[in-house]
């Protein structure tokens, strides 16, 4: 299968108001948005990264963070609200892949909810210089291809958001290859959040060590935790039970797809 990305249309992009009164954007080039219309682009973020993420990481003093990928900067501008809400002490640094260089100039001018407000310091540097840094917050955005950056990152990863666009739109951010990637970088207690319940994306976490969780609440639709732990609090999927009741089911593969470059995310 090849992957057809049109650059032409990567500057077309259409304002949408979700569920939960947050803006987020369609891309045209993807005809998808950044994030779920129906859940909220606000509500999303918090409820199925950020919270779950820090509900199994809050001992921790210091925290290293992996954004797939930067896109409008939700979950890493929703990662700083959390902490200052709750007057964290937590130390966070973030870094985040992100192709569409253009997008990110852009953000010192996005409608972002109110929650964010505080932060608009920080919004405007990072669209600018594409870093920021305090005595408690070091964001980095990697610019470039998320299939290139990720193997050169040194440092040891907590937690993941994989928040990339969906399988059928941005594949080669899903596949067993990749996450062959995140896992060399990952800790024994990693949690990799994502919106993705697709047995695909989870044959592709399980294939390379990672242990599956689905989580359910009111809030939003259910979602997907991944680690190579096992996790207390949440419902442990049973993949071999999955296989045998599916024995077609498969991972993604890089070998799958063919392109020129890897699309971004959210």
């Amino acid at each position: 299968m090849k992957l057809e990305y049109n650059k032409d249309l990567r500057n077309q992009k259409e304002k949408v108001v979700t569920e939960d009164g947050s803006t987020t954007l369609l891309s045209k080039e993807f005809n998808e948005s950044y994030h779920s219309t129906f859940d909220g682009a606000l509500k999303e973020t918090m409820q199925k990264h950020i919270l779950p993420a820090f509900s199994f990481q809050k001992e921790k003093e210091h925290l290293t963070i992996l954004d797939i990928c930067f896109g409008l900067g939700y979950n890493t501008l929703a990662t700083i609200y959390h902490i200052k809400k709750n007057n964290l002490k937590t130390k966070v640094h973030i870094l985040s892949p992100e192709f569409d260089k253009e997008l990110i100039q852009s953000l010192s001018t996005f409608e972002y909810p109110k929650e964010f407000d505080t932060l608009r310091d920080i919004i405007t540097t990072l669209s600018r210089e594409f870093y920021y840094e305090d005595e408690q917050f070091k964001i980095e955005i990697l610019l470039g291809d998320a299939r290139d950056s990720i193997p050169q990152i040194k440092e040891k990863i907590d937690i993941v958001y994989q928040d990339a666009f969906s399988p059928k739109k941005n594949p080669l951010l899903w596949t067993k290859e990749y996450f062959s990637d995140i896992k060399a970088i990952s800790k024994k207690d990693t949690i990799i959040t994502t919106y993705s319940v697709a047995s695909a994306v989870r044959m592709s976490l399980y294939e390379n060590g990672f242990n599956i969780f689905l989580v359910k609440n009111r809030a939003v639709r259910p979602f997907t935790i991944a680690s190579l732990s096992m996790l207390d609090g949440v419902e442990y999927i049973d993949m071999e039970l999955k296989k045998s009741r599916n024995p077609d089911a498969r991972s993604l593969r890089d070998s799958e797809f063919s392109t020129s470059c890897t699309s971004p995310h959210t």
